[in-house]
């Protein structure tokens, strides 16, 4: 059936290929993919922006993202940002990481890029496991939570404790913006929206890195429906990851905002 222009309300982004998402059902890649890609399609820089994926479940998003798209190795994906936005300054340049990848493997990368404040977009999406590979315990699982390998729940005692890598990064010089989010309802889809505008802005400005967090489930991992998984987060992942701004401009800010 046809439907009148004056009734459409949501057409896809042809930055996003026709190849059918192969996430798990009610995860959130799919939806923080199609956002990017608004905000490159609606800023007009499809053909200057190019996108990292390391290893992990965000390696998939070079097929689904129509731009130019590069591979790094597990956790480089910074250091390979980098190396392209230095050959090529005019570019939009951003990586797409999971926190297995990012705060794991690629902890060094990721310190080292955001206090040398190289003028990249960094999304970074946390489910607090390794989603891709089993569901084993990452930096990012929360006490006494389980995983395949802490079937138990993390012992803090013997595992030590999360490592809140976007608060550690907020610290950095090199960071100018620094923000939490998620994307399990329509009002936060729009909140994250605003802030990987925000980022893709910052860097027309050589404002330095943009770090952009967003707090996704892992249904498949977690054992749990889509729904179940979604009030898991809220209950149990929000409070130990606050959604919110953590740098604005530079500045620290006081207090991240209220998760809804």
């Amino acid at each position: 059936m046809l439907v009148s222009p004056e009734n459409l309300v949501y057409t896809k982004t042809p930055l996003m290929t026709d190849k059918p998402l192969s996430y798990c059902p009610g995860c959130g890649h799919g939806t923080v993919h199609r956002m990017i890609m608004e905000v490159v399609d609606e800023m007009g820089i499809q053909a200057d922006t190019i996108g990292i994926a390391p290893v992990g479940c965000s390696v998939l998003a070079y097929e689904f993202m129509n731009i130019d798209m590069q591979q790094a190795a597990h956790g480089r994906a910074p250091a390979l940002a980098t190396g392209i936005k230095r050959c090529w300054p005019d570019k939009y340049v951003f990586t797409y990481q999971g926190d297995g990848d990012l705060a794991a493997i690629g902890t060094a990368e990721t310190i080292h890029a955001c206090n040398r404040g190289e003028n990249i977009a960094i999304f970074f999406v946390n489910n607090g496991i390794y989603g891709m590979t089993g569901g084993q315990m990452a930096p990012t699982t929360l006490p006494g939570m389980r995983s395949s390998t802490t079937p138990y729940g993390r012992d803090v005692a013997l595992m030590g404790n999360p490592l809140k890598i976007t608060e550690l990064v907020a610290m950095l010089p090199g960071t100018f913006y620094v923000s939490r989010h998620s994307v399990h309802t329509p009002l936060n889809v729009r909140k994250f929206k605003r802030a990987a505008r925000m980022a893709f802005e910052n860097q027309k400005l050589n404002k330095g890195v943009s770090f952009i967090e967003i707090v996704s489930n892992c249904n498949s991992g977690w054992k749990m429906s889509p729904v179940d998984a979604n009030k898991w987060m809220e209950d149990n992942m929000f409070p130990f990851y606050p959604l919110g701004d953590i740098k604005v401009n530079g500045e620290m800010v006081s207090k991240p905002t209220k998760a809804e």
